[in-house]
């Protein structure tokens, strides 16, 4: 099979010569090159001949263009941080108004992908990676912010979910008219420690399925990621989106109890943190053979439940590929 055969195949649940498997990891050294960043994704790609590509833009690009300033500092993760908040008071939210998604951060992450889909020699489907409105919304004033004008301001926020709900919907076309074969639709607001059910219900899932509304029109392959632990996997099970990641070792449910909640493929089955840093290959080897049992290999993409650290051991990434060519 190639590798968009075998990517079909698992969101339908059919027979696979193999799982297909992908993984993925911040590069902060070039993340703000697109070319750069192009380059070292295509390379990563082919070195590891993984079945779909996560395009890694930093985890703040989205907010840049309405005034956060950005840095890494270091993080294992390898993602960039707001060091400077673009909403530091309430009246602060009236200036998020609709951006051109052709143009500074954002035009920046499609001249990436669009180097990507040139440089791309397989037929891996590629992912352009967009954060949910909600948190866009959090990202742009830091937590603490966030959650006093949501709950004191309600208004404040939802005229501001507007516009970030209708600029990523037109970055998401912009993306897909430039070849992008689906999004990689990450939300980090759905942890229980973070909003209540119905905070959840009100504020994200209606302008999170606006976004995933656009994707849907023009393509048949995206993930949506649901970050954080003790999260709502039944609510967020709803979702019309052809494949799920989640911190499947870190949080319930398993992909096996997965499958029994959402109908496309389940993508996970690595611990980033645990497995993947520290191995050894043995247990690398085992893990992946433990996640194939749960799913018999149909349904199911092989991944990680979120990017992997930065100084994770080739041998252990290597340990992955081996696993899987091994099953059976």
């Amino acid at each position: 099979m190639t590798k968009a055969e075998r990517i079909y195949a698992a969101t339908g649940r059919k027979a696979v010569d193999r799982p297909p498997v992908s993984f993925w990891r911040h590069f902060p050294d070039v993340d703000e090159d697109p070319f750069a960043l192009a380059e070292v994704l295509l390379a990563f790609h082919a070195h590891y001949d993984l079945d779909f590509i996560k395009v890694m833009p930093t985890g703040v690009y989205c907010v840049e263009d309405w005034g956060c300033r950005v840095a890494y500092r270091g993080s294992l993760e390898g993602s960039r941080v707001c060091i400077d908040h673009a909403v530091k008071h309430p009246n602060d939210w009236k200036g998020i108004r609709i951006l051109n998604p052709k143009e500074g951060a954002l035009g920046r992450e499609l001249t990436c992908l669009r180097e990507v889909v040139k440089g791309r020699r397989d037929d891996a489907p590629i992912l352009q990676t967009v954060f949910s409105p909600l948190t866009i919304t959090k990202k742009l004033a830091g937590d603490e912010r966030f959650l006093d004008d949501l709950r004191e301001r309600p208004a404040l926020i939802h005229a501001a979910l507007e516009a970030v709900t209708e600029t990523m919907s037109r970055f998401v076309v912009a993306c897909l008219g430039s070849k992008a074969d689906g999004i990689f639709f990450a939300t980090q607001v759905v942890a229980s420690d973070l909003l209540t059910a119905e905070e959840h219900r009100i504020f994200a899932e209606p302008y999170d399925r606006r976004v995933l509304e656009q994707a849907a029109k023009r393509s048949s392959f995206s993930i949506l990621h649901v970050h954080g632990l003790d999260i709502p996997f039944d609510v967020m099970a709803t979702y019309s989106i052809p494949a799920i990641n989640w911190h499947d070792r870190r949080t319930a449910p398993s992909l096996k109890e997965a499958q029994e909640l959402f109908p496309g493929a389940v993508v996970g089955g690595l611990n980033e943190i645990e497995t993947l840093r520290k191995g050894p290959e043995e247990a690398v080897r085992a893990e992946v053979k433990d996640a194939l049992r749960q799913t018999g290999g149909l349904g199911h993409i092989l991944a990680p439940g979120c990017g992997f650290p930065v100084d994770v051991p080739e041998a252990h990434l290597r340990a992955v590929r081996t696993a899987v060519e091994e099953w059976q």
